[in-house]
């Protein structure tokens, strides 16, 4: 057989053994297997059957993981599933390497019509709430509502913590910092990553941080894991210089979805400012604004991002409609608000923006808005 005459292999079928992920209790994790793509999927069994789906992108570096302690919150609320992008947590890399916006985004949407469940709860962090942002503009069908958690979205004034792992995207820079920290212990890089996206790394109780060392552990393993950081990194950056109907500010007008939007004030990567911004530019939002939370607040205020997403199924109508009915709601409510706004621009929906509510949490009232007050 000439070389030209080899089956294709897929990444997936090369990788090398590595320890098995953590899978939390009431967690099941199952791989799925789509064209061109392997998708490690977390998900919490229903509490009971008829609850809508809600599935969850992670950001840069992250996983499925990122999203536990917000699934456990929302039991009974929703079917969680989450994602492991591909190349990260235990989905191995794409076959085509693609690890832009778009590619991850499309991966979202394979997995999506593949599994018939949208449409879907969205959410997304970070790089994952650029991803879903993308989704949910050009394929509105597949969302019913978008929760947001510090999107990467564009920002012309980065911050300066912010700069490193922007840099992470340029050619060279991986293999540098590799050769550079290749002494660091796992415990020392994990304690990095904490004062990095958390607001108080105090809060991440001793087991937290133990089990955060062991997949640390394991994916330094990965042989794949600085390219999949180094090439989204720069997909990322890529993103940012997109303008037109590309852009991501220009698809976030473009979203129909009801979204909440969920900022931190001790935010290293995303600016705290940009959340007024993004909640002037999709059209149906509400904000969050937790002023002691950092990058991940899913994961530092799961109780209070909970209760905000709760209110925004309330305010929605949302709350307690069937699923096979409520599919079929917003599928039609997606499609005539698509066909309008290929016919007439977005000029026409612009008008509904600043309808939401804006909510400042500080550390000392998260209690009182956990209980609903």
């Amino acid at each position: 057989m000439s070389s030209t005459e080899l089956p294709s292999v897929s990444a997936a079928s090369v990788l090398p053994k590595v320890a098995p992920v953590r899978v939390g209790e009431g967690e099941r994790l199952r791989s799925v297997g789509l064209p061109g793509i392997t998708l490690t999927v977390r998900s919490r069994p229903p509490v009971r059957e008829g609850l809508p789906p809600a599935l969850y992108v992670h950001g840069l570096g992250g996983s499925s993981q990122n999203w536990s302690q917000l699934m456990a919150e929302l039991d009974g609320l929703v079917d969680s599933e989450a994602l492991d992008l591909p190349g990260f947590g235990d989905s191995p890399p794409p076959d085509d390497g693609d690890y832009s916006v778009t590619g991850h985004a499309r991966a979202v949407i394979r997995y999506l019509d593949a599994a018939e469940r949208g449409p879907v709860h969205l959410f997304g962090n970070s790089l994952g709430g650029a991803v879903t942002t993308r989704v949910a503009a050009v394929r509105p069908d597949l969302v019913r509502t978008l929760t947001l958690v510090s999107p990467a979205l564009p920002e012309i004034r980065v911050q300066r913590s912010a700069v490193p792992t922007a840099l992470l995207g340029f050619p060279g820079i991986a293999s540098l910092f590799t050769r550079i920290s290749r002494d660091w212990t796992a415990e020392q890089r994990v304690r990095g990553v904490l004062g990095l996206c958390y607001g108080d790394p105090g809060r991440v109780t001793p087991e937290a941080f133990r089990y955060a060392v062991e997949e640390l552990e394991r994916r330094l393993q990965l042989p794949y894991f600085w390219d999949a950081m180094a090439r989204s990194s720069r997909g990322i950056v890529n993103a940012y210089t997109l303008g037109g109907q590309h852009g991501l500010w220009r698809q976030a007008e473009r979203v129909l979805a009801p979204t909440l939007l969920v900022y931190g004030g001790r935010d290293q990567l995303v600016g705290y400012r940009m959340a007024q911004r993004a909640a002037r530019t999709f059209r149906d939002s509400r904000l969050l604004s937790l002023p002691d939370a950092g990058h991940v607040a899913m994961m530092e205020y799961p109780e209070t991002v909970a209760t905000a997403f709760r209110e925004l199924l309330t305010d929605t109508g949302e709350l307690g409609k069937p699923v096979a009915a409520g599919a079929d709601a917003v599928r039609s409510l997606h499609a005539a608000e698509a066909e309008g706004f290929g016919r007439g621009g977005a000029g026409g929906a612009r008008g509904s923006r600043g309808t939401g509510s804006v909510r400042t949490v500080s550390e000392g009232n998260a209690d009182d808005v956990n209980k609903g007050s």
